[in-house]
């Protein structure tokens, strides 16, 4: 599917921006009326690229708040820039815990797509078959603050007692890539991420074990920002798919990342993310 012209431009120049936001002061901090968000890195940084600058681009239009991408090289980067104050907006997961909660970051949407499920997988032709067999082996997560790909899968690991060593990939899709490649003997993952990354490469894999059914990542505003500015970003962004503008910049980016053209932006009160909470109440004291 070829893209729009100005779609394509969006995101090739991304990456580059991209390292810059995240290696050098710029206007958004002396400029107010500018307004950082930060994505997980769900995606290496040029697909990450592909998928968020023009639905930005589209936001910033439509709800008339200036929003600028702030994207670390790896998730947990990333999710530091969040945890430092540096952002106003954010699509994660990352905030459900306890303490993380009396930051203030509201919820005020999420992405539409079927439930995801943190799992841990190996590729289809490997002689591994159960949990158990990854003893004394290497396993691959996207990174430490990952909470679907990593923390679920991390928690059973650790309750069944398989002493495996965990290394991180710096994103999903640099997990995958290690698995493949023969690096590592299996992943944890998100089922999304894993289904699409799958879907692009022409890889095949099997599921070990699978966390019972999450929603998709929120949308989330800090308690910094004026109620005016999250409205109007908010409406953007759950009106997105309703504007022929907006549905086809949608279906363009869900493409690039292997979703289907059905995922858009929905409005949540954050109570959707019960399952997210409950998990801190129960995890093992190294991941939560």
């Amino acid at each position: 599917m070829r893209l729009p012209t100005f779609f394509r431009r969006l995101a090739a120049s991304l990456a580059g921006a991209l390292a810059l936001a995240a290696s050098a002061p710029s206007s958004a901090q002396e400029d107010p009326t500018v307004y950082r968000f930060s994505p997980v890195n769900q995606y290496g940084i040029n697909l990450t690229a592909a998928y968020w600058n023009a639905i930005i681009s589209y936001v910033s239009e439509k709800s008339g708040v200036k929003l600028q991408l702030k994207i670390g090289r790896t998730s947990a980067d990333t999710t530091a820039y969040v945890l430092a104050q540096e952002v106003d907006f954010v699509f994660s997961n990352h905030l459900f815990s306890p303490e993380r909660e009396q930051l203030g970051w509201k919820v005020f949407g999420r992405r539409l797509t079927p439930p995801v499920h943190g799992q841990i997988v190996v590729p289809a032709e490997s002689p591994i078959t159960e949990l158990a067999q990854l003893a004394g082996k290497e396993i691959a997560f996207p990174g430490p603050e990952a909470l679907v790909a990593y923390k679920f899968p991390a928690a059973q690991l650790m309750a069944r007692k398989v002493d495996a060593k965990f290394v991180f990939g710096g994103n999903m899709d640099g997990a995958l890539a290690q698995m493949f490649s023969g690096k590592v003997a299996a992943v944890g993952a998100n089922s999304q991420l894993a289904e699409g990354y799958a879907r692009r490469e022409g890889k095949k894999y099997r599921v070990l074990w699978s966390s019972p059914p999450l929603h998709d990542l929120a949308l989330m505003a800090a308690a910094k920002v004026p109620d005016k500015v999250r409205n109007a970003v908010a409406r953007a962004f759950i009106g997105m798919h309703a504007d022929p503008k907006g549905r086809e910049i949608l279906q363009q980016a869900s493409a690039q990342v292997g979703l289907s053209a059905e995922a858009y932006f929905i409005a949540s009160d954050g109570s959707e993310y019960a399952g997210y909470r409950e998990f801190y109440r129960s995890a093992p004291a190294a991941l939560r």
